[in-house]
């Protein structure tokens, strides 16, 4: 038989399956994932950390997320885009996150292209926001990889400067940063649109 696509939990709480199988992932699924975030530092992080995690589980990624934040000054822009070779080559030293040359540099040139941008990176980013679903999708095999608004997004700001910003990895932010709803139909996160938006995440998690 296929996996589950729901479960619930000990809690008595039915959710996405993938949010079920740690703890980390289920405060992650529960409190952040899919919720609209309009905070430019975290936006910010979210593009940088989609990034680390090209190749790799989420999971991997964000167990390692208060590492990643101490390393990059809390993604803070004008810190990040001040990093030096030095500091790629600290970095590539540190176990606590991923050592991948290109993905460290990347976050760096990432920072250097969001300076330079014509329009707050929030903007910019919420303005491929596609339109809302009619309905939740009833199953993972209707959630996409990737969409024309992502493949659209991953365009634009590689055009901008930045890197590691594949339609995949830019499908992913939209999901992360609440853009796009992929809580499956029975999920207790599966909330219509305008509930979803009416309650953004604007500050640090």
């Amino acid at each position: 038989m296929p996996p589950a696509e729901l479960v619930t939990g000990d809690d008595g709480v039915t959710r996405c399956a993938w949010g079920s199988t740690d703890p980390e992932y289920r405060r992650y699924h529960d409190e952040e994932w899919g919720t609209p975030q309009y905070d430019p530092v975290r936006l910010f992080e979210k593009v940088c950390l989609e990034g680390f995690q090209a190749g790799l589980s989420w999971i991997t990624i964000l167990r390692r997320r208060p590492a990643f934040r101490d390393v990059f000054h809390g993604f803070d822009v004008q810190r990040v885009a001040a990093m030096t070779e030095a500091d790629v080559e600290r970095l590539l030293g540190d176990a606590r996150i991923i050592r991948h040359r290109g993905k460290i540099e990347a976050a760096i040139q990432n920072a250097r292209a969001t300076l330079a941008l014509d329009v707050p990176l929030d903007e910019l980013l919420w303005s491929f926001a596609p339109p809302a679903r009619a309905s939740s999708p009833a199953s993972y095999a209707e959630v996409p990889a990737t969409t024309p608004e992502s493949t659209a997004m991953s365009k634009d700001l590689r055009k901008r400067g930045f890197r590691f910003v594949g339609p995949t990895t830019m499908y992913a932010l939209m999901q992360a940063a609440g853009m796009v709803d992929d809580h499956l139909a029975g999920c207790f996160r599966a909330t219509s649109t305008a509930d979803r938006l009416a309650t953004p995440v604007r500050g640090f998690v």
